[in-house]
């Protein structure tokens, strides 16, 4: 058969959604439709129009969810999640090692969604070389907060300002905080770190005519993030510089139904989310798996971040 004459999957004899449908599923068309559709669309009438859609497949009884994408999947078993009760749902996160290819770009989305400054890093990377020469390889181990269910950080806080909010998750009030950094000498993951006011241009010089001197650069370093909902402008002497701060899954961004900045740039779709009370979701499904594991179960913590192996 002549090559050129094979038909395209988008010709005139092949209908956008039996395109669709062949693609992703009934389920993921229903989808993915809406996108072909929404470059005639104002910004506001196609997340309208995204939402509406996102919230059908949240309560109809018949949706597979097996055939959306891996990360569409998540969301809408967040929102799902969203409409129990808090002290009903258990936030976890589970890190598929096989699948981590040492990207750090877990690591830099986590640094651009809550600006974190020279020394604050809430998720790392991890590198360890395993085996004998010639046969080694290397393994890529992200490093979030665990969130345990027993954090041996709360108890030492002198002020309180650290501890286990509704939803599970530890956090920490950075007006309350004193920076006595009693919870980064407590926590055995060293998934905490404290904030020294510092920014990345301080080295940059101060003159005219420059693109990007000092002045200009830290514009954007002292915009204000957004982390437990709440906006904070990083100026001197004022919160959080000179806290205790740590990952905190994300929470502003769970709130308005969106899965954390890690997830979502993960190109291999390693880091998975969600509430392992729902049977039916991903992370309960992938928790129940013979090859997980989690980081220093033997201190008793109870984490809730997993890794597959």
């Amino acid at each position: 058969m002549d090559e050129s004459k094979k038909s395209h999957p988008l010709d005139n004899t092949t209908s956008r959604r039996e395109f669709l449908q062949t693609l992703a599923g009934a389920a993921g068309a229903a989808v993915m439709l809406q996108a072909l559709d929404e470059f005639t669309l104002a910004p506001e009438e196609a997340v309208a129009r995204y939402e509406t859609q996102l919230q059908d497949l949240i309560y109809a009884e018949d949706t597979n969810l097996e055939t959306l994408d891996v990360l569409e999947r998540m969301r809408v078993e967040l929102h799902r999640a969203l409409q129990k009760k808090p002290e009903e749902r258990r936030w976890v996160m589970v890190i598929d090692l096989r699948k981590c290819v040492g990207c750090h770009a877990c690591t830099i989305a986590c640094v651009a969604e809550n600006r974190l400054p020279p020394g604050v890093v809430y998720r790392p990377v991890l590198e360890e070389e395993w085996g004998v020469y010639p046969n080694v390889g290397r393994r890529f181990v992200p490093r979030p907060c665990m969130q345990c269910d027993k954090p041996p950080c709360t108890p030492v806080c002198p002020v309180n300002a650290t501890y286990k909010n509704v939803d599970g998750v530890v956090v920490v009030d950075y007006d309350q905080c004193i920076g006595c950094r009693a919870c980064l000498t407590a926590c055995p993951y060293g998934a905490r770190t404290s904030d020294f006011g510092l920014t990345y241009n301080e080295p940059n010089p101060v003159a005219d005519g420059l693109i990007a001197g000092r002045t200009v650069a830290e514009g954007y370093e002292r915009a204000p993030s957004f982390e437990y909902g709440e906006a904070r402008p990083r100026q001197e002497r004022t919160s959080p510089i000179g806290n205790a701060r740590k990952c905190h899954f994300c929470l502003h961004r769970i709130a308005v139904g969106e899965l954390p900045a890690c997830v979502t740039t993960c190109i291999g779709r390693a880091t998975l989310f969600g509430d392992a009370n729902d049977p039916a979701s991903l992370v309960a499904e992938m928790i129940a798996q013979p090859n997980v594991i989690r980081l220093k179960e033997e201190l008793g913590t109870e984490p809730r971040v997993y890794y597959l192996l």
